[in-house]
């Protein structure tokens, strides 16, 4: 069996967890691993099923917990702790642990800081850890042969985050695609499309292979995205 994402309508990484769930993906298996971290006074989660374009697709969603809206920064170390603690595969520790250092070497990089002094105001925050290691974790359990990536697609314009005003494609952004050379296009969509930790997620599973010319579809997934541009929905097919 082996994974198609279509990457059509953007990727982030709560947007690859429910498209995960809705293929199928272990949800007890999921809820074991993130109470295993022993976070459950900074955050909870909810799934469900909701409606995009009149299509049903899956959100998971992390809650902060109220005490916990201004949390701490956490540096990869820390990040690398909490996944060592999870009561998750070694594989699953592995694919988390991977996404992380991506994405830390991309803020190093645009940020021209060492690695040890990048504080992930956004990535390294609690909604982020919860988004990885649930990937990891559905990722490892699906565990399919191959993985075909399409080609990422991206909006226009700017966001506010913690370091100001970015345009889209924000840097951390454009240095994983860059280093990993994923094939991307700029549609007319307004926003944000392809989160950094969205993009960190396929440089740490692509592989290169080209989707075949014909295949049989098993079971599609869809995973609903929160940004509010025309159809915030990926698509992730069981395909062999």
């Amino acid at each position: 069996m082996n994974l198609y994402f279509e990457c059509n309508n953007g990727i982030s990484g709560d947007m690859t967890v429910a498209a995960l769930i809705d293929l199928g993906g272990n949800i007890e298996k999921l809820k074991n691993a993130l109470d295993s971290m022993n976070l459950n006074d900074e955050f909870s989660y909810e799934i469900k099923d909701v409606l995009i374009n009149g299509i049903k697709a899956v959100d998971f969603n992390v809650i902060l917990k109220e005490h916990h809206h201004h949390h701490e920064h956490r540096n990869l170390k820390d990040v690398s702790k909490i996944i060592d603690s999870a009561k998750i595969t070694d594989n699953a520790k592995k694919l988390a642990k991977k996404i992380f250092q991506i994405v830390a070497d991309a803020e190093s990089k645009v940020h021209n800081k060492n690695i040890d002094e990048i504080h992930f105001h956004e990535v390294g925050a609690i909604d982020s850890i919860v988004d990885i290691v649930s990937f990891a974790v559905l990722f490892d359990d699906i565990n399919p042969n191959k993985i075909f990536i399409s080609t990422l697609s991206e909006g226009t314009g700017s966001i506010t985050c913690a370091h100001g005003e970015l345009s889209v494609p924000v840097p951390a952004v454009l240095e994983i695609v860059s280093k990993y050379k994923l094939q991307i296009k700029i549609t007319d969509n307004n926003g944000e499309m392809i989160t950094p930790t969205g993009a960190a997620i396929i440089a740490a599973i692509y592989e290169g292979e080209k989707l075949p010319n014909e295949m049989i579809i098993e079971k599609v997934g869809y995973g609903a995205g929160k940004r509010k541009y025309k159809n915030p929905t990926l698509r992730v097919m069981k395909i062999r």
